[in-house]
């Protein structure tokens, strides 16, 4: 099967929007194996509804991840794939493909 090696990393990439409402919350980050359960570096903008909103590129691929709402974890309200974690909770899955 032919390949392209021309593709940039970027052109593989996918944007993914991620969504959580939390009105009274002051800070919401988004946290996952996508980067390195880094919640302050994809931290989410808070619109006049109460929802919390970002948009990240992903590239293909499984990942785990959590929301880090007013420093609590936070696992995505909507009914997602959730997995086990070495900490005693759950995180939830979402398949890029």
């Amino acid at each position: 099967m032919p390949t392209s090696t021309s593709r940039s990393k970027a052109s593989l990439e996918k944007k993914v929007a991620f969504e959580y409402y939390a009105p009274q919350a002051a800070k919401v980050g988004l946290a996952g194996t996508f980067n390195q359960w880094n919640a302050e570096a994809a931290l989410m903008t808070k619109g006049a509804n109460g929802n919390w909103k970002i948009i990240v590129s992903l590239r293909p691929g499984r990942y785990q991840y959590r929301y880090y709402v007013d420093g609590m974890w936070q696992n995505d309200p909507n009914p997602v794939e959730c997995v086990p974690n070495p900490f005693g909770s759950w995180d939830c899955v979402i398949v890029v493909r």
